[in-house]
């Protein structure tokens, strides 16, 4: 049964803001111009429509660094970006990149190799942690994640996996089996066999109410070993390394998954599509916890904000499935592709974008404390680099999600030239492209607080 635009609010109210409220509407018919509205009009008679996108929301006609431009001129600080933004829209060195590599080779057929492709397998071993020196590519993070996850049967020799509830890998079957959120998994039907989910380990709203205790005391991670030992046969841990919500796990917490998996015979597979490349102010996020996983998945900005690219990290001994195929994608060793993860990863550096996200997030956090301290709305602030979140609650001590007042936020803040994407309906989630300056986060952060100032 198609869901009426009246129900998908409340269930789509998971991995971002939903496309079917009144809200949206409302906004739609003060801000936006007939053309504008007639060319929403064109695409949603042809594209399929779906919760989150499709209605869509706005035209865009352009995009530069930090901002987007739509159909009538307006710019707008996007800290949404989907999160492959790294280096900002329209990277000048990645571009250029691109259209050399497209006058040198366009295209490598299966069976070939090429140089641009070997040079990037070979910096992403250089930079990824340990024993982290095996790699493929595929044109998308779940088709990276399923490859991960065929790697994983073939080494172990089992089938099942424990992830995580609300997490999100993916929008194919394998991924939303593995992964745990509703507005993906509903009424879909059967999904992969075997696939045990927890708990997310997360303070602010854990399940076993660790805050009220004082602190998290691993009640998740017993749960995980609870698994492990009556399972006994999982082949491995597929989770995020820290969450899009966001939140962040304990080091305690990783150090304990991490021996759980040893004891246990269990591949530790560590999703960092969204957040690899320095969006927590490190290349990688797991090495804020000195983790060192068995398969590492990237994606999302390697392509530069710009180009389809994930790969799949794997260590060097679990390169023992030469008589199978795992990826074996038409675009496996895209030259194109490759040549702007390289020009990415080379902007990051020579720009040094991770002590840039490190101090900056450490800047932008500090204004969400005080602006928390000062707005009884704000239930939590959190950041790690430049992935920011804060989340709104009717009530501190019910800690009740300020849902509908988060959307006004959202839409208020929208037209003051701020994009951003709520996550779970009541958390402001902040990711600006690595490039912003001091200023535009400052900007971006006053028309928040300005916004919920009015709401307050």
């Amino acid at each position: 049964m198609t869901p009426t635009p009246q129900s998908q609010p409340t269930r789509f109210r998971t991995e971002g803001d939903v496309n079917a409220s009144d809200r949206r509407t409302q906004w739609q018919d003060e801000h936006l111009d007939n053309a504008t509205h007639q060319l929403l009009a064109e695409d949603a008679t042809y594209f399929l429509h779906q919760a989150l996108s499709t209605p869509c929301l706005n035209v865009v006609r352009q995009v530069d660094g930090i901002y987007l431009e739509d159909l009538q001129g307006r710019r707008i600080m996007d800290f949404h970006g989907n999160s492959v933004h790294q280096v900002g829209f329209s990277n000048p060195t990645v571009i250029d990149a691109i259209k050399q590599q497209l006058d040198e080779l366009s295209f490598s057929t299966r069976r070939y190799t090429n140089r641009t492709a070997v040079d990037l397998a070979k910096k992403l071993t250089e930079l990824a942690p340990g024993r982290l020196n095996r790699v493929l590519f595929a044109p998308s993070g779940a088709l990276a994640i399923g490859m991960a996850l065929k790697l994983a049967r073939i080494v172990t020799g089992r089938h099942k996996t424990i992830s995580m509830w609300e997490s999100f890998h993916g929008a194919s079957l394998d991924a939303i089996s593995i992964g745990g959120s509703k507005d993906f998994r509903y009424e879909i039907g059967p999904l992969l066999p075997g696939t045990e989910h927890v708990p997310p380990p997360e303070e602010y709203r854990c399940l076993w109410g660790c805050g009220e205790r004082g602190g998290c005391d691993l009640k998740c991670a017993d749960y995980i070993e609870y698994i492990l030992d009556r399972e006994r046969d999982i082949a491995a841990i597929v989770v995020e390394t820290v969450r899009s919500t966001p939140s962040f796990p304990t080091p305690a917490f990783w150090q304990r998954v991490r021996a759980l998996c040893d004891r246990y015979g269990a591949l530790l597979i560590l999703d960092e599509i969204p957040w690899c490349l320095g969006r927590t102010g490190k290349m990688f996020a797991c090495e804020h916890y000195d983790l060192e996983p068995d398969i590492l998945v990237i994606g999302k900005g390697l392509g530069g904000g710009i180009l389809p690219l994930a790969a799949m990290i794997a260590r060097e001994d679990l390169n023992v499935a030469a008589d199978r195929s795992i990826g074996h994608y038409t675009h496996e060793k895209n030259p194109v592709l490759c040549a702007a993860a390289l020009a990415t990863i080379r902007y990051i550096e020579e720009h040094d974008l991770l002590a840039h996200a490190h101090r900056l997030g450490e800047h932008a956090l500090a204004r969400m404390q005080r602006m928390a301290a000062q707005y009884a709305i704000i239930g939590d602030v959190r950041g790690l680099g430049l992935m920011l979140g804060m989340e709104l609650v009717r009530d501190r001590q019910s800690k009740e999600p300020a849902t509908d007042e988060a959307e006004a936020v959202m839409y208020a803040a929208l037209t003051q030239g701020l994009s951003f994407k709520l996550t779970r309906g009541n958390i402001i989630t902040l990711m600006p492209p690595l490039t912003v300056t001091q200023a535009e986060l400052d900007r971006a952060l006053d028309i928040v607080e300005r916004c919920i100032a009015e709401l307050s």
